[in-house]
């Protein structure tokens, strides 16, 4: 029964992803095989800087943030993973240590696709290799925004660009038009306080771009979050 559930749960963490939906039989078949998955607790260190993770990461269920420390001790968040997506591509292609902390901001179920099958799909797959591109542009382009942004925007607009890339269709595919985000996630993934966190989002209410809801918010217009 054991040995059932196992497989049932690869062929659905593999099926589900948005990276299989035009891999062949076969190359899905490979794939099922090299998927693993792990769970962490809220506030949990999947892994710190400098740590390796041979894997190519996907969150099932929950919010991973991705984030650093600098020399001088100024914190900068890159990203927040949400159900549906992927990342550590960089790393794994490198194959060399991460270079930022991996922290789960709620209960995360991550799916883990080690490095050999992730290879083996990145030297056959001409379907997969196309998901990588489109995720690596989409990526660097969300970084650079990032660096940019966290130099020349307010604290309201950082929450406002911070929550639009949240609902990145090719990062984020399963994220839809709402999202179940508590305010004090949003904060860590901003870098700012809770309070500012809930008087923007107040304004972006008010400004009609986002509907609030205990634990979610639902996006009414997304161009105008993107370039707010």
């Amino acid at each position: 029964m054991t040995s059932y559930k196992a497989s049932s749960s690869r062929d659905e963490a593999v099926r589900n992803s948005a990276w299989a939906a035009e891999l062949s039989p076969d190359e899905i078949e490979r794939a099922r095989k090299g998927i693993s998955e792990r769970q962490f607790g809220r506030g949990a260190y999947i892994c710190h800087r400098g740590d390796r993770l041979d894997y190519w990461t996907g969150v099932a269920e929950g919010l991973v943030k991705i984030s650093t420390i600098s020399q001088s001790g100024k914190a900068m968040t890159f990203a927040g993973i949400g159900a549906g997506g992927w990342f550590g591509e960089g790393s794994v292609l490198k194959d060399e240590p991460r270079q930022y902390d991996l922290v789960a901001l709620r209960d995360t179920r991550l799916i883990l696709l080690n490095r050999a099958t992730f290879f083996w799909l990145y030297e056959n797959s001409t379907a997969f290799n196309r998901f990588l591109v489109r995720q690596l542009n989409e990526r660097m382009g969300q970084f650079i925004a990032t660096i940019e942004h966290d130099r020349i925007l307010d604290a309201k607009a950082r929450v406002a660009r911070n929550l639009s890339w949240l609902f990145n269709p090719v990062l984020y595919p399963d994220t839809g038009s709402r999202i179940e985000i508590t305010q004090e996630e949003l904060a860590l993934l901003a870098g700012v306080s809770r309070a500012v966190v809930n008087r923007s989002l107040a304004e972006l209410e008010d400004e009609k771009l986002i509907r609030t809801e205990h634990g979610r918010i639902s996006v009414l217009n997304l161009a105008a979050l993107k370039t707010y």
